[in-house]
């Protein structure tokens, strides 16, 4: 049985009485749906937001993204194709879901599955949450990014599994020979006052209906919540640990071996061709040799021999189109794409600010290497990868190979890692051409290397500040970012949309990038008139939405320059953020870091606190973190580490309204505020030459264990909100700049980029562009302390 379920939007007849009964009502109405029990053999629910009623209350500041933001747009494009998204319950009496999302790590499928389990009344433990295959038929409402996934399926999940509990209660009244009224469910059974029960699996086939028929359900009250809001165990943990559970490159498929690709010197360089294919096919393991358009393709027994193959390789190459380019003649074009700021307004009494910030290349790379499996026949191709928009994959391979859409099928698997990343699919595409080419099914699996030098990376970037103001009154804040092209080739997640952002000349992806940057940047500091503008040039380069976007430099260079203007004004940071803000929520975060952090401590010298707010993604967040830059702790000796300064202590706190997880948003924030670490004082990556320096993780300096903080206290703030927020983005920004903040405090300098230690000498030797990728190590247990 398939139940489709619609919202109303129809309120209750009658003025309200007074601001109490008119509140009552907006709550049941916003509880209240429509849907439809479809034929089947078992019970299968689903939801249609077609219809609901998006309308609320619009904040009365003028900037774009408080009045409708990249979340509004994103949950709004879902609504048409929500009732397409199923809960069943089976005989046995649990129930499954195929998540039109991907897991990487973020347990979107543990929050899933609460939800349903709160609106079933069943045991997350008999919830089952699965990656749902590229369905085309959802259109928009199957991409995973801008921390969208709780908010758009929220309601949805929660309808289909409501409905899915009213027939079942509807087959139990029938054979409990009662009224649904005086039936209750508890843990998948369902009980009648006379103590007869009856189980959902008992249940499953007798709720099932020959015909669709429309019904009606009325979600539960957040006062009624047993699961949601209650912190829950990621429910693939266990099989995280113990390694069974299963990435791309643990799949078996028949005939699938491991594949790599010998790759140029010089990002997105082509091969002309290999002059010793002869000797390459004769090493030991090697089945099939390939050219394709981004390298030479070898598929052998394993990827060792692969690898061997590979720097065994002697391929002549055309050049990429940075070929002989560095990180200088990037910021020089950078420069001079940057716009003018605008005048400062015509006071006498005036006083501006100004600060120039440069934030160099970041690594996009997840823990988990980019990898694919495809097996592509003469009629059809079956692909299997972590992705994150599987309908636009789906469409762009199948145009590749030249078949139709309905000839490919993509299987979504669960990634280690994202961060916008997997929003692209150089790697399945990449296997496809490869599979085509040599018309048998591959393993492929990118190297370290090939995941830091040609993989999607965070554009460098500059970012200008002004404030004027007239002594403590701000009278204006003016912002231009200017960036290497943000490449939002993907779309909304189909090919319309991603074919809209590839126009010729990059207008197509300008637009896309000055929407999304419109609708994500807030200044929620009362500072007279805001001005936030953005420039992309430079299209040569593989970039991305790495994690938060534009807002971990924007939000940087934001509150320095906030730190600044205090500074200059004889303020105390805190004091003054506080006095400027115009958004209850973020005064409130605000406060609680400022309490719990004990701002303003007597602290060394050479050690510093640092304060920074951010809202976005229908929340508002605050951090402090304590740094030490003392010699003594910036030149300490950890074997083969980069140390440099320490952040040794972080405050966090998120109001990101109602939380499904808390300890999901906790390990979230952990996350986000390690990220901010990273991106201010340790990661990049060095152009030289036309290539990346940086070839894997043990000279990509992520936060280490040495560096992350050995004191990190998340507060999830209480919210009254009905509505869930964004929490897969919302620790970063905070957390890079208040580390910015502290540093600069801490030594009494302004920093002007990004991280702090990328023009310091090189902590590692790079490794050879020929051959691509290193020897495999066999030091492993020399490296083990």
């Amino acid at each position: 049985m398939t139940v489709d379920a619609r919202a109303r939007t129809d309120q209750p007849d009658g003025p309200a009485t007074d601001l109490e009964e008119d509140a009552h009502r907006i709550s049941v109405r916003r509880r209240s749906f429509l849907g439809y029990v479809l034929g089947g053999a078992t019970l299968v629910a689903a939801a249609d937001l077609g219809l609901v009623d998006a309308a609320a209350a619009a904040p009365t500041a003028p900037q774009p993204a408080e009045l409708y933001d990249l979340n509004d747009m994103l949950t709004d494009s879902c609504r048409p194709t929500a009732n397409l998204i199923t809960v069943t319950v089976h005989d046995d009496g649990t129930a499954s879901f195929a998540l039109p999302r991907m897991e990487v790590g973020q347990g979107i499928t543990t929050s899933s599955a609460m939800l349903i389990a709160e609106e079933l009344e069943l045991p997350v433990s008999k919830v089952k949450v699965t990656l749902a295959p590229a369905r085309p038929e959802l259109q928009f409402n199957q991409l995973t990014g801008g921390s969208n996934t709780t908010i758009s399926t929220y309601t949805p999940i929660r309808v289909a599994a409501a409905v899915a509990k009213g027939a079942l209660m509807d087959a139990a009244a029938i054979v409990l020979g009662d009224t649904v009224a005086n039936l209750h469910a508890r843990n998948g059974v369902v009980h009648a006052p006379d103590g007869s029960s009856v189980t959902y699996a008992e249940l499953a086939s007798k709720a099932a209906s020959p015909t669709t028929r429309a019904v009606g359900v009325q979600l539960k009250d957040t006062s009624e919540f047993r699961v949601i809001g209650v912190g829950q165990g990621r429910v693939d943990a266990l099989d995280a640990v113990t390694g069974r559970k299963e990435f791309t490159t643990d799949k078996q498929v028949k005939g699938a071996l491991p594949t790599m690709v010998c790759r140029a010197p010089t990002l997105n360089g082509t091969p002309k061709r290999l002059t010793n294919k002869a000797e390459i096919a004769r090493m030991p393991g090697v089945r099939d040799l390939a050219k394709v358009d981004t390298g030479i393709a070898v598929r052998a027994d394993t990827f060792g021999q692969c690898i061997d193959a590979i720097r065994a390789m002697k391929v002549e190459w055309n050049d990429g189109p940075v070929a002989g380019e560095s990180d200088e003649d990037i910021v020089h074009e950078l420069k001079a794409a940057e716009l003018a700021l605008p005048a400062p307004p015509d006071n006498p009494l005036a006083e501006t600010l100004e600060a120039d910030f440069l934030f160099y290349f970041r690594s996009n790379s997840a823990m988990d290497t980019n990898s694919a499996i495809a097996d592509v026949r003469a009629d059809r191709a079956t692909i299997w990868a972590g992705l994150k928009s599987p309908i636009t994959a789906q469409q762009r391979i199948a145009e590749a190979l030249g078949m139709t859409q309905d000839q490919v099928t993509v299987n979504v698997v669960t990634a280690g890692g994202s961060f916008g990343r997997r929003l692209f699919f150089d790697g399945a595409l990449e296997a496809a051409k490869i599979s085509q080419a040599m018309g048998k099914p591959v393993k492929l699996m990118w190297h370290r290397a090939d995941d830091a030098r040609v993989g999607r990376g965070h554009p460098m970037s500059t970012n200008r500040v002004r404030i004027t103001h007239a002594g403590d009154e701000v009278l204006a804040f003016q912002q231009t970012h200017t960036s290497v092209e943000t490449d939002y080739r993907h779309g909304l997640g189909e090919i319309i949309s991603a074919m809209a952002a590839d126009l010729p000349a990059g207008y197509g992806n300008l637009g896309y990038a000055e929407t999304i940057f419109s609708l994500t940047q807030e200044v929620p500091y009362d500072f007279g008139v805001v001005s936030q503008t953005l420039t992309e040039t430079d299209d040569r380069f593989n970039t991305g939405s790495m994690r938060n976007i534009y807002s971990p430099d924007v939000r940087c260079a934001s509150e320095l320059v906030v730190d600044q203007l205090a500074k200059k004004l004889k303020k105390d940071p805190y004091e003054f953020r506080r006095s400027h803000l115009r958004n209850d929520r973020v005064a409130a975060v605000l406060d609680k870091v400022a309490k719990v952090g004990d701002w303003g401590r007597s602290m060394p010298a050479g050690t510093a606190q640092g304060i920074a707010i951010h809202k976005e993604y229908k929340g508002a967040s605050a951090c402090l973190v304590e740094i030490d830059c003392r010699p003594a702790t910036v030149d300490r000796d950890v074997p083969d580490a980069t140390t440099g300064p320490r952040v040794t202590r972080v405050v966090f706190a998120i109001d990101a309204g109602l939380v499904i997880n808390p300890r999901g948003m906790e390990a979230q924030m952990q996350g986000g505020i390690n990220d901010g670490i990273a991106l201010a004082l340790t990661s990049s990556l060095h152009l030289r030459d036309g290539h990346f320096l940086e070839a894997s993780w043990d000279n990509y300096f992520y936060t280490r264990q040495w560096n992350t903080p050995p004191e990190v206290k998340v507060i999830l703030m209480p919210s009254d909100s009905g509505q869930p927020g964004g929490a897969g983005e919302a620790g970063v920004a905070a957390s890079f700049a208040a580390v910015a903040c502290a540093f600069a405090r801490a030594t009494g300098e302004l920093p002007t980029y990004f991280p702090i230690n990328h023009r310091d000498p090189l902590r590692f030797r790079p490794k050879p562009v020929v051959p691509p990728i290193p020897q495999s190590p066999t030091n492993g247990l020399k490296k083990t302390y």
